[in-house]
């Protein structure tokens, strides 16, 4: 009878302490629904001024070159909807650089240099989410080790909509033929990135995204004969990510 007893307790014991692990991971996401993201690295743009013609260049590797790489610089608040789905409010300021220096127009000598200011929201989605946040030992902050590595990699894609203010400053060459000195566009954001989770608190991570823009003017050049598609710039950042607890009121909480 009693050993009926303690079997009955053992599998009570058991299926309860299950029911509050299910519970807790499904609720640690919840802890810190809000981040606060900075990232910097290079950009790389792709207008009219540089680059080679189709013919030449047919998977467009040619076109990235040192000479048309600047930097970039990023601040993002994110709100986790959900597990797997994040909403992203975006603030970039970078320099892009066009030059004919290299590729088939070297004749010209047209070169820009275009400082940018770009807000954008964003929706990311997490294709694959680290199982480090779903283990107790973690949220306590005892690293995963070198063997958790891989179970702690978070991998998303994103996308959105934002907008570009720039200001394009040329060469004497590009500002005789006509410099188009700068504007607002819309841009679409599109991209790919992935994150390490190091601890409760803190996030480190790489993402490369393209901008593809409404507009043709972006390096102050544009010509209707020959130019055939939108300008076109790419961010490839390092990231780091603060995550903020989550008030009783649903709001981030500083304490």
């Amino acid at each position: 009878m009693k050993i009926e007893i303690l079997m009955k307790r053992s599998v009570l014991i058991i299926l309860l302490f299950c029911l509050i692990v299910q519970f807790s991971e499904a609720q640690l996401w919840r802890m810190r629904r809000y981040e606060a993201v900075v990232g910097f690295g290079p950009s790389l743009f792709f207008g009219d001024i540089g680059g080679y013609s189709r013919t030449e260049n047919i998977l467009g590797f040619k076109d990235m070159s040192f000479l048309q790489t600047r930097f970039d610089f990023n601040f993002s608040l994110k709100y986790r909807i959900s597990q797997k789905l994040n909403a992203r409010l975006s603030l970039t300021y970078g320099v892009l650089h066009a030059t004919d220096e290299r590729g088939s127009n070297e004749g010209r000598e047209y070169e820009s240099s275009i400082s940018i200011l770009e807000p954008a929201l964003i929706g990311e989605y997490y294709f694959i989410k680290n199982k480090a946040e779903s283990s107790y030992l973690f949220i306590k902050g005892r690293s995963p080790g070198f063997g958790g590595f891989f179970k702690s990699l978070d991998f998303y894609a994103f996308t959105g909509i934002g907008g570009l203010s720039y200001t394009v400053r040329g060469n004497d060459n590009l500002v005789n033929y006509g410099l188009k000195p700068g504007g607002f566009t819309a841009v679409i954001p599109v991209g790919l990135g992935s994150t390490l989770a190091y601890t409760p608190n803190f996030n480190f991570g790489v993402e490369l995204g393209g901008r593809y823009s409404f507009s043709d003017n972006l390096d102050g050049y544009s010509n209707i004969q020959f130019s055939r598609s939108k300008d076109v710039y790419y961010f490839f950042n390092f990231t780091i990510t603060y995550k903020l607890k989550t008030g009783a009121n649903g709001l981030p909480s500083f304490r």
